[in-house]
């Protein structure tokens, strides 16, 4: 652990080799893009209810997994959006 700012000064730079992103100073995520997908994937799995399923099952399977994501996705947004409040 660096003790005083001379030897922050005199540690080496991060080599672009093992990272990258570090040259055009990226290390961000997709928050936005992470929902869109989410709220994608639960259209994606309601649509696969319409097919020739011989028996249900599958149904009730793809309908509680959307609305489980679904659940996840609201809960996600309702959290980041009063996150300033805690």
């Amino acid at each position: 652990m660096a003790r005083n700012s001379r030897e922050l000064a005199q540690r080496p730079a991060v080599d672009p080799q093992d990272e990258p992103s570090v040259e055009w100073g990226w290390h961000g995520g997709f928050p936005r893009g992470m929902i869109i997908a989410g709220w994608v994937s639960v259209f994606v799995l309601l649509v696969m209810n319409l097919g020739n399923h011989q028996g249900r099952i599958e149904n009730v399977w793809l309908t509680g997994l959307a609305i489980v994501m679904a659940i996840g996705l609201v809960m996600h947004s309702v959290r980041k959006r009063t996150a300033w409040r805690r």
